[in-house]
């Protein structure tokens, strides 16, 4: 539920964002009567994202034995892959979102019916890049959990997902319609830092499937064991496997997939938001 909830309020306070630049350019040029196209955008993306997720979480559930393994290995390098672009992309465009959406709608709305096609897709593009990355995150969070208890799994994640974006619903209307402020750069550190982590637990679940079907060979299969103090079928350890990829007995290449990538991309990271303060300062005028 942690992991959906947080990936859920990531990529839908993005969405939300998004969503409420481009009806502020529309109010701005007085182009409101665009506004249904850009919410038929927006609930054919959802409808597209719902879908994927639906289909990508059967097709797993429907295989078995390696073909289960390796559909699972799969996708948790391809969450943490495109997890790990998504956080790095939004730390460093984020300033320029705003102007680029809005040079955006400016050019969508030069004409009547080309607009409201214009708008439709510039919402629909926009919306259902966050959703089939939500889907595929959620997926590879699903499939991370406890697999002999599906039905709690599904719950749980539906519930986190509908907490989430219910989150980031108000946050992203408080941001836009009052006087409330969120410091986005701040957010965007801290929920970075924490899917640094989620994502480091996504390659070492992908290295353990690769494991078990020897395409990864596990050099030392198991540096140690845990499971006497913190078992990974508990709940404590439940949470710890879905949130960080915790492994009470993990093999020597899982470790060394899961710190390595720990150690790189969060000195990546912290080196590019440090360069991203750095040119703010710099465009600030001087007093």
């Amino acid at each position: 539920m942690l992991p959906s909830y947080l990936l859920s309020l990531r990529e839908g306070l993005e969405a939300a964002l998004i969503i409420g630049i481009v009806l502020g350019a529309l109010r701005k040029i007085r182009r409101t009567d665009l506004a249904p196209a850009l919410w038929l955008g927006v609930m054919a993306a959802v409808g597209v994202s719902v879908l994927a997720a639906v289909l990508l979480t059967l097709f797993g559930l429907s295989l078995e034995g390696s073909a289960e393994k390796i559909y699972e290995g799969i996708t948790m390098f391809l969450a943490a892959g495109i997890l790990t672009w998504m956080i790095f992309w939004m730390s460093g465009q984020a300033r320029h979102l705003k102007g680029e959406l809005e040079d955006g709608v400016n050019k969508a709305a030069a004409g009547h019916e080309a607009g409201k096609r214009s708008i439709f897709w510039l919402a629909f593009i926009a919306v259902v890049r966050e959703g089939v990355e939500l889907a595929l995150f959620i997926t590879a969070a699903f499939f991370a959990g406890n697999n002999e208890q599906i039905g709690v799994n599904t719950i749980q994640t539906l519930a986190g997902v509908v907490l989430g974006l219910g989150t980031s619903i108000l946050l992203g209307w408080s941001l836009l319609a009052t006087t409330v402020r969120l410091d986005l750069r701040r957010f965007f550190q801290i929920t970075g830092l924490l899917l640094i982590l989620f994502a480091a637990g996504l390659v070492a679940h992908g290295i353990h499937e690769f494991n078990e079907i020897n395409w990864i060979p596990s050099v030392v299969e198991h540096v140690w064991d845990m499971n006497t103090y913190v078992d990974e079928t508990s709940v404590f350890g439940e949470l710890l496997k879905t949130l960080f990829g915790y492994n009470g007995n993990p093999s020597l290449t899982e470790m060394i997939g899961y710190f390595g990538y720990l150690l790189i991309v969060t000195f990546l990271f912290t080196r590019n938001t440090s360069a991203s303060k750095s040119d703010v300062k710099a465009a600030q005028p001087q007093a």
